[in-house]
């Protein structure tokens, strides 16, 4: 008896911040996309572009090595995407070249070596296996980086998964910015600082004599009055001189000048002796700070900053500073992500949702009842209460474990309605053969619940280890139906052999009646 009473008491305390939300500090239970609305993304990570990365990293890596160790004459390239080129012209530098690949690049994969016009030419790549390793890790780190992302932004009870080798299925119950969750979780975010070429022609550039080593990047502001876009254009160093993995944080700050919002940024100890060597040595150098190959300024470097901070400033609104700052605190995504499918659901279509499948339930919650009441009359009128009892422990379930309920789920609960007052069916037949064949009502309602719990047992067992399959390998509206039935089994078996049989008890030895209305 104590122990039913502390499972209803648990229950009520569990249900009643749903039906009267702040009464009590536990959370409400959550519903999913189909029910309050809000958006569904398939996401594609190109993980080639991860290959990509590497191989550049790497040809960087090769580049250093080459000028450390003063071996002059030779260029490095990343050629069709995922290839590596060293050109060497000269033919005195070719073993040298070949050492320090041994030496520090074993890992690389020698495709061909060949001679053409006094120019030796070295092929590499990298091998199979450590492409798929890449390929993985991108996936899962980009996976972890959207979580991330999503957590900062405030999206109660996301569901994100991985799906097959390279996509991530979103699902972000209430929200209503679509556009700005979209490009919260695609942007890449990928933070370098480069300098500024200052000694070429910016023009000559814009025609297409673009030297050796510098790349165009463009600034690009928009006018918050106008909505006009204009675009400058920079000469950049393409040589990444700092990279955003060595930030520590990222927040949002008020100019006291100006009084417009920027992105104050702080790197780790590793980060700021980098900066500080970085600004040392570029005094009266334009610094530009890009992300995902824009400009976002480029001030002149006044002198060697020390500290590891710095900001980011570029006409940002306020929400567009806290959505920088959340992805550069949440990191880079190691490629891009394309997105495949978005489907969007209206809050008022979750609502009408919600609202046909109560009258559903409503509905077969009567007819059952009613049924239960006319056939096993007093007896039935038990069943009816473990019925409303069975959902009230579905609801709790709900909230205690912060299971999302969706549509499914309703048609879950739907399915336990009947599946409850089953077992109640099975122990009164045998209620009724036991008075049947002369027992008292006392020892007929032993008997009946004696025999008819194996029976019992075994057929919620069965349903209950489906239900858990259901749940494991199952996705989206299959797991949210696997919720609440795994939940009405188990509540429907407590109610059913437990809660009837103290009520049952109840009656035939505190009240000693001497017939059952069954």
């Amino acid at each position: 008896m104590v122990v039913v009473v502390g499972v209803l008491l648990a229950s009520v305390i569990y249900l009643l911040p749903t039906v009267k939300p702040d009464l009590w500090p536990h959370k409400q239970i959550n519903l999913g996309l189909d029910l309050q609305g809000g958006m569904h993304l398939a996401l594609e990570v190109e993980t080639d572009k991860a290959v990509e990365s590497t191989v550049e990293r790497i040809a960087q890596e090769i580049r250093e090595q080459l000028k450390k160790k003063r071996i002059r004459q030779v260029v490095v390239e990343r050629v069709q995407g995922t290839l590596l080129s060293i050109r060497i012209n000269n033919e005195d530098k070719i073993e040298q070249v070949k050492k320090l690949l041994d030496d520090e690049f074993r890992d690389l994969r020698l495709l061909s070596q060949s001679r053409a016009d006094g120019t030796d030419t070295i092929m590499l790549d990298l091998p199979d296996k450590n492409r798929a390793h890449i390929k993985k890790m991108a996936v899962d780190q980009a996976l972890e980086t959207i979580r991330n992302r999503i957590d900062q932004f405030g999206v109660s009870e996301p569901d994100i998964r991985r799906q097959g080798q390279n996509r991530i299925l979103i699902q972000l119950p209430g929200i209503r910015d679509t556009e700005r969750a979209k490009d919260l979780i695609g942007k890449t975010a990928l933070l370098e600082f480069k300098l500024v070429d200052d000694t070429h022609s910016l023009q000559a550039a814009l025609k297409g004599d673009i030297p050796p080593g510098r790349e165009i990047l463009y600034e690009i502001d928009e006018n918050p009055q106008t909505h006009r876009t204009t675009h400058t254009p920079f000469l950049i160093k393409k040589r990444t001189l700092l990279t955003g993995a060595y930030l520590t944080d990222a927040r949002v700050q008020i100019d006291s000048r100006f009084n417009e919002p920027y992105v104050s940024i702080t790197f780790d100890k590793k980060g700021a002796r980098i900066f500080e060597r970085i600004t040392g040595e570029n005094v009266n150098k334009r610094l530009a700070i890009v992300l995902d190959n824009n400009v976002y300024s480029a001030p002149v470097i006044q002198e060697k900053i020390a500290g590891g901070q710095a900001r980011i400033t570029g006409n940002f609104t306020t929400e567009e500073a806290r959505d920088l700052a959340i992805v550069l605190r949440a990191g880079a995504l190691p490629a891009p992500v394309k997105i495949l499918e978005e489907r969007t659901v209206g809050p008022s279509l979750g609502a009408d949702s919600i609202r046909k499948g109560l009258i559903s339930m409503m509905i077969g919650g009567i007819v059952v009842v009613l049924f239960m009441m006319i056939y096993y009359k007093i007896s039935g009128l038990i069943a009816d209460v473990a019925l409303a009892l069975n959902i009230v422990l579905i609801g709790a379930g709900l909230a205690a474990f912060q299971a999302t309920l969706t549509l499914p789920g309703m048609a879950g609960i739907i399915l336990t309605i009947g599946m409850a007052v089953d077992a109640n069916v099975i122990i009164f037949e045998r209620i009724r053969e036991e008075i049947a064949v002369g027992r008292t009502p006392r020892a007929a309602v032993a008997a009946g619940f004696e025999r008819a719990t194996l029976t019992i047992l075994d057929a919620n067992v069965t349903t209950l280890i489906a239900a858990v399959v259901l749940f494991q390998f199952g996705t989206g509206p299959v797991k949210g139906f696997a919720v609440t039935l795994s939940l009405g089994v188990i509540a429907s078996m407590f109610t059913a052999l437990i809660l009837s049989r103290l009520v049952f008890d109840f009656l035939l030895q505190k009240r000693k009646a001497k017939s059952l209305s069954i």
